[in-house]
């Protein structure tokens, strides 16, 4: 067995090399002069805005509503989504070839971005003047979204989707008031989907145990680790060539070029390392939410992320980050226990987040909307 003084000369060792090759000071690599493509600044610009002045015709609308919908939260940032316009409906569908099958072999997280991605639409579409009256199809399993001319309502989750950003790093672990912690929980469920808020210490500590319990059957699974690799785009330049995937500015952590980045990760990339990072931000975080959805299927998955993405756009609102710690439910083992003990009874959690005040990270992309509509 490996004793407690080399485990820490070792984790030591991992924090040194990544700091010394990752965020060194001087380290500065650029792409060759010729590339064409906008800059990661120009793209996060464009992207992450609200709509300009003169969108009034019908075609254009609906092109808006779509962008919109791809702001909204989603696993890997893999943005599992397509969409078809057609005369006055909107239909979201899922995009397969986008499935993470080791981390979400049901596609959990994926119809649960789908739901993300349709409270965005709804909340842009009403704000452009028209009600959405959502349906699924359970053949397709698309979201059908039929828009019908209403007076504009420009709410205060809608002005909140450029602002939204999940954000993977430590918070000041200052208490958020009751009656914002009420307006979170009230935001977060509805008849079919509960949500569970934690702020006491201890329930934090608890709550770490599953994490860290899930992020080490993870971290341990060769299949999980080479699919997360996948879609960690390492420098800007792949960042902005890919347009999705988890670019490793906006997890706090520094560019590199891929090659390098490739090599650090298998590197640094370890379990002790990780499992510290989750400690150091549940513990900074001001609480912790637990959503459950009682209906298990598609429709359930797609209302529950419709629920997380209200409550993702409140706590914007109110000046908060969050980020998911969703190790504890992406292992059957390990969500089995933590529904255990939140004393769920038969049915088990699907969402696991935290919160609290920080600073902002770079942002995330998106692929521009001609690549999702099809």
């Amino acid at each position: 067995m490996i004793s407690n003084k080399k485990k820490m000369e070792r984790r030591h060792f991992n924090k040194a090399m990544a700091a010394t090759l990752l965020g060194g000071p001087g380290l500065r690599f650029s792409g060759p002069g010729n590339d064409t493509r906008p800059s990661y600044e120009e793209i996060v610009a464009d992207t992450w805005r609200h709509s300009g002045p003169g969108i009034d015709k019908r075609e254009e609308i609906m092109r808006e509503l779509v962008r919109y919908a791809t702001l909204a939260a989603n696993s890997h940032n893999t943005q599992p989504w397509k969409f078809q316009i057609g005369g006055d409906r909107i239909t979201l569908l899922p995009d397969l070839s986008r499935r993470c099958p080791a981390v979400d072999p049901e596609d959990h997280h994926l119809y649960t971005s789908l739901g993300c991605a349709t409270e965005n639409l709804v909340l842009a579409a009403s704000a452009h003047g028209l009600k959405a009256d959502v349906s699924i199809e359970d053949t397709s399993s698309s979201v059908l979204i039929d828009l019908y001319p209403t007076v504009p309502s420009r709410s205060l989750l809608f002005q909140a989707i450029p602002k939204r950003q999940s954000t993977r790093t430590g918070y000041d672990g200052k208490r958020v008031p009751t009656n914002q912690l009420d307006a979170l929980v009230g935001s977060a469920q509805d008849e079919k989907v509960i949500a569970k808020v934690f702020t006491d210490k201890h329930d934090l500590e608890n709550i770490l145990e599953y994490v860290v319990a899930g992020n080490t059957a993870q971290m341990e699974d060769p299949t999980f680790v080479k699919e997360l690799k996948k879609w960690i785009r390492f420098s800007e330049r792949n960042a902005v060539r890919y347009r999705d995937g988890l670019f490793t500015a906006s997890s706090g952590n520094p560019k590199l070029p891929e090659w390098l980045g490739g090599f650090m990760f298998n590197l640094a990339y370890k379990t002790d390392t990780e499992n510290d990072r989750y400690r150091d931000q549940i513990r900074s975080s001001s609480g912790s939410m637990v959503f459950v959805c009682q209906q298990n299927d598609i429709e359930g998955l797609i209302d529950l992320g419709r629920c997380y993405q209200r409550f993702a756009l409140r706590s914007t609102v109110f000046g908060l980050r969050h980020s998911f710690i969703n190790q504890a439910v992406e292992v059957p083992e390990i969500r089995k226990q933590f529904a255990k003990y939140l004393g769920l009874g038969d049915r088990l959690p699907d969402l696991l987040v935290r919160f609290g005040y920080g600073s902002r990270l770079p942002r995330s992309l998106r692929r521009p909307i001609e690549q999702v509509i099809v």
